[in-house]
């Protein structure tokens, strides 16, 4: 099969395409024939040097979710069938035409979906819901503050915390994001030019932080938290480190929860799947949730797709298509 590997470390450059041996399913795997794989901005630390694999993930295939098509099952007892349409969240290997992965971690696509729609969204809503509401336990009448409201995990947490019924805040360094994820629900933009500082009607303000941002921000959320409030850090691009007043800590009494999916076990992550396939689903089939797709690139392309991502323009997910669709797709 084809796949895009990492010939070292570096700039898009060392992202080549070359023959590799096609996985083979163990007996509780399904054999995936991929038609789109997603773009993350873990994909670009791995790429980088930044971010190793976790053990029994291939180590020089990236590549966090995909869409595709069952093509074989480790064994006839389980339930999927060939041909099934389904997409999910691997720990690696996703930028490949053919992956494996646990039964129970496959999601369905829903129906009338594209490809590269499905693959827009198993990183991005499955990290969104995991933190916002099995990590922070959002509730209905609370207020969240989004950083980096138009990524791909953002333009999620923004939809789902609408559906849940919160009012949405949300901090970006590009005016168009903004004005773009009001579309989606969001209720109170916030630029950020500098260091992210809330303005004085958001401090103490926000029941729950989805910070995809780290380092510098930090500072700004205790100073933006309400009293018990929840800070959930699920992206570092600013940075592992930052300044915490322990005194603010306290004194409003907040819990700072650290997140990340890569890493954890295959029973957490068959949790957090079942979690989202109930909750979450029929969110889509009802048309409060919608997949937000920045760029289709086509799977030769993906070095310039990396360098696309790190121009920070993006609006939402950026995939990669295995039939070579490279036009624009809107969100």
């Amino acid at each position: 099969m084809r796949a895009i590997t990492l010939s070292g470390s570096g700039g898009p450059e060392v992202l080549t395409m070359r023959e590799v041996p096609r996985p083979v399913p163990s007996t509780d795997e399904l054999l995936v024939r991929v038609h789109a794989s997603g773009v993350n901005r873990a994909d670009v630390l791995q790429r980088r040097g930044r971010y190793a694999a976790p053990p029994g993930a291939p180590r020089d295939i990236p590549g966090l979710e995909f869409a595709g098509v069952v093509e074989a099952l480790g064994r006839a007892d389980l339930p999927w069938g060939v041909g099934d349409r389904i997409m999910g969240i691997v720990a690696g290997g996703g930028y490949a035409e053919y992956l494996t992965l646990p039964a129970e971690h496959a999601i369905p696509i829903p129906a009338g979906w594209a490809f590269a729609e499905a693959a827009a969204v198993p990183e991005a809503f499955v990290t969104a819901h995991d933190a916002l509401i099995r990590c922070a336990d959002l509730r209905d009448d609370e207020h969240v503050l989004i950083h980096a409201v138009g990524s791909g995990v953002g333009t999620a947490m923004v939809q789902l915390a609408r559906a849940a019924g919160a009012t949405v805040a949300g901090t970006s360094r590009t005016p168009d994001k903004l004005e773009r994820a009001r579309t989606l629900g969001l209720q109170h933009p916030v630029l950020v030019k500098q260091r992210f500082q809330p303005p004085r009607d958001l401090c103490d303000w926000a029941h729950v932080i989805g910070d995809l941002v780290g380092g510098h921000y930090l500072p700004g959320s205790l100073a933006a938290a309400a009293p018990r409030g929840r800070i959930v850090v699920v992206g570092l691009t600013a940075g592992r480190v930052a300044e915490v007043d322990l005194g603010m800590l306290l004194t409003k009494r907040l819990s700072l929860i650290g997140t990340v999916l890569r890493s954890r076990s295959r029973q957490e992550k068959t949790e957090v799947i079942d979690s989202f396939s109930r909750a979450v689903l029929p969110l889509f089939a009802a048309g409060q949730l919608v997949p937000v797709l920045d760029r289709v690139f086509p799977a030769t392309a993906a070095a310039a797709a990396h360098a696309y991502m790190e121009q920070n323009r993006t609006f939402g997910s950026i995939v990669l298509s295995w039939e070579g669709d490279d036009a624009p797709a809107s969100t």
